[in-house]
């Protein structure tokens, strides 16, 4: 099969990675793609904005398969696109994109179909926000940006006066362009946080491994809210039980749901759960594989992704089996550029790649790096996701540390306390 990837981040090379790895791939394109993808794929100089060039691409190249991997051309309409023109592609209409696109429209989803989430109020004006703030009691409290954010959009405020001031910065101040121009504002939920990824073809899912995400910034989760700076697979803390649970409770009305209201959910279903007293609750949906979650999750995919993609853009999930799983835990490391998630500095040259790809159980995702005069540098605030497997968690974070203290750049940081929970949790 001749397969196009569309995306440039370290999800995007852990699911060309994965791909590779398939006894029925020809051929292999990514768009953009970056520096590491293009050891794998043959990348291709369009924008994932670029919903004709895309479509046009793949007409003309006659691929049999596309996987959408970030969220912003699935909520433009991409998937939409390309199946008005015939051609086959895995990820979520427009409509269902919505699920990501909208933490409003998620909300109202929650509401009409009882999932389990944090109780919550939308605002399209500056003034209406603040009046309900100077009239909140309980902190902390939550302020998020209704679209999308590039996973920066939230803000936890301990008191009133951070709640207000994220408020004007959003709605204001325009710190999240359009994307802010509604928010929603939310309850603060106590827990432990996990991830829960399934993958749809329109009537039914399975769920893949789960993982442990790290989205402050800094150690022991200070700082401000990133993309992701880790993750660590499996979890540690969900139990056969409470992915039944998770399941009944939580993806199964989405599913549902999106049966309904958006002609089916075809695609990767990404939910974000606090782990609280009075059972999981959703804290936010995405349409896509998670990033870095895909780093940790792919690595110890067993089945064919190519094979397991086939069947579920046809709708024929049911008829591929259970998915098989390397039991061995994975732990991904994210190399940051300085500054991020605020102001950063790109084209740093990268050193000892070569030495950290050589080790075993090692698996060095590129994120944000390009290619220039032959040398690989900074492009971007999440530079690489560092991953290593093993028996433990224990042991895949000591590989992938091991890994990351060879690799050098500028102005390089990253947390050092990734998977530490899970090794508390017993896994």
């Amino acid at each position: 099969m001749r397969v196009l990837v569309v995306g440039a981040g370290g999800r995007e090379h852990a699911i060309c990675h994965a791909l590779s790895r398939s006894p029925r791939l020809e051929k292999l394109f990514a768009a953009p793609g970056n520096a590491g993808i293009r050891s794998i794929a043959e990348c291709v100089d369009l924008s994932v904005e670029d919903l004709t060039g895309l479509a046009d691409f793949a007409e003309r190249e006659r691929i049999d398969l596309t996987v959408v991997g970030p969220e912003v051309p699935l909520v433009l309409g991409l998937t939409d696109l390309f199946r008005e023109r015939g051609l086959r592609v895995f990820g979520p209409n427009k409509s269902a994109a919505r699920l990501e696109g909208s933490k409003a429209f998620t909300k109202e989803v929650c509401r009409r179909h009882h999932v389990p989430t944090a109780a919550s109020r939308t605002f399209d004006s500056a003034a209406a926000a603040r009046a309900y703030l100077e009239e909140l009691v309980i902190f902390p409290t939550v302020v998020k940006a209704d679209g999308l954010a590039a996973g920066k959009g939230v803000v936890i405020a301990a008191d009133r006066e951070e709640a207000l001031a994220a408020v004007d910065s959003m709605m204001v101040g325009g710190a999240f362009g359009a994307a802010g121009s509604r928010v929603v504002v939310e309850e603060f939920l106590e827990g432990t946080e996990v991830s829960v990824l399934a993958l749809c073809d329109g009537k039914t899912f399975a769920v893949l491994e789960t993982a442990r995400d790290h989205k402050a910034a800094y150690d022991y989760d200070k700082g401000p809210n990133t993309g992701g700076m880790g993750t660590v697979s499996p979890s540690g803390n969900v139990s056969a039980e409470l992915l039944r649970q998770v399941e009944s409770s939580i993806l199964l009305p989405i599913v549902h749901a999106m049966a309904r209201e958006a002609k089916g959910f075809r695609g990767f279903l990404f939910a974000g759960l606090m782990l609280t007293a009075g059972g999981p609750k959703l804290l936010e949906i995405n349409v896509r594989f998670g990033d870095p979650e895909a780093q940790a999750i792919l690595p110890r995919l067993k089945s064919d992704l190519l094979d397991v993609l086939d069947h579920a853009v046809d709708g024929r999930l049911d008829e591929f089996g259970p998915l098989e799983w390397d039991p061995r835990a994975a732990c991904c490391v994210v190399l940051a550029s300085g500054g991020y998630p605020g102001k950063i500095e790109t084209g740093q040259p990268i050193h000892g790649l070569k030495d950290a790809e050589a080790m075993d159980d090692v698996i060095v995702f590129h994120a944000g790096t390009a290619e220039r005069e032959g040398r690989i540098v900074t492009a971007g605030g999440r530079v690489l996701g560092v991953t290593g497997l093993g028996a433990t968690t224990a042991l895949a974070r000591e590989r992938a540390y091991a890994a990351v203290e060879k690799i050098r750049f500028q102005d390089a940081y990253y947390r050092t306390d990734i998977g530490l929970k899970a090794i508390e949790a017993g896994r």
